[in-house]
């Protein structure tokens, strides 16, 4: 099968997969199942003692009430060596977030390590993704354009809203390889499920015992709001999952 064709905007050797690592046959749906569920899944990779869960208050969701989950297809960007002027005269961008949206396959969730202060990604990149089916992206670091991407109802999760444009300041120096998110350590592949209450990183290798754990403790605190619902006193209530708050 031949390689797909590239944009060109950045170097060949810097993209480390042309394709981002697939989970298992239900694996996505499962999670989509659980909805806005962050904090369940939170605490049962407490449970299992992985890391990987970063508070809305740091990656704030620019659509409420959005709910993504898939794949992570990452890209890192860091600051130019030249000065933004001298950049700008010449038109040197060498952002390339553009070659990412090429390889992005439906479901896909854009993870960006970005720049702080700039806009790693903007309005027209936002209206790429989506064209491409991919399901959001989350950045640390700034994005802009916010009224674009709500108007085409691609969710963003970001640290930073500027109008301030990366164009001329930033550099894409690696498609598909682990990045960093607030700490967060993330490889192609890991599954990604952010809501407005914040986002969480589950490695592809535990994704299914996540799930698997997760299903258990929704069902069990579906059943605890049914009797709240019906007026069950306090006291009455059945003993809460350890770790739920």
């Amino acid at each position: 099968m031949a390689e797909k064709k590239l944009t060109g905007k950045i170097a060949r050797e810097r993209i480390y997969m042309m394709e981002t690592p697939r989970p298992p046959a239900g694996l996505i749906d499962g999670f989509k199942s659980l909805g806005d569920a962050t904090g369940i899944v939170s605490d049962v990779m407490d449970q299992l003692g992985i890391t990987g869960v970063i508070a809305a208050s740091v990656i704030k969701p620019t659509i409420t009430g959005a709910c993504v989950v898939g794949p992570a297809l990452t890209v890192r960007n860091v600051m130019q060596r030249e000065h933004v002027y001298q950049t700008a005269r010449r038109y040197v961008n060498k952002m390339a977030e553009f070659e990412a949206h090429n390889l992005a396959l439906p479901g896909d969730v854009l993870v960006i390590e970005g720049v702080s202060g700039v806009s790693n990604m903007g309005g027209i990149s936002s209206q790429i993704g989506k064209s491409q089916g991919e399901a959001g992206a989350i950045v640390s670091g700034g994005v802009r354009d916010i009224p674009h991407s709500r108007r085409i109802n691609f969710p963003l999760w970001a640290s930073e809203i500027t109008p301030l444009t990366g164009k001329w300041r930033i550099e894409t120096v690696a498609i598909n390889a682990e990045v960093e998110i607030f700490g967060v350590r993330v490889a192609p592949g890991d599954i990604v499920l952010a809501d407005d209450t914040g986002v969480c990183f589950i490695p592809r290798e535990r994704a299914a015992e996540v799930l698997e754990l997760a299903i258990k403790k929704s069902a069990a605190e579906d059943e605890r709001c049914k009797l709240i619902d019906a007026g069950v006193s306090v006291v009455d209530l059945p003993a809460r999952n350890r770790g739920s708050a």
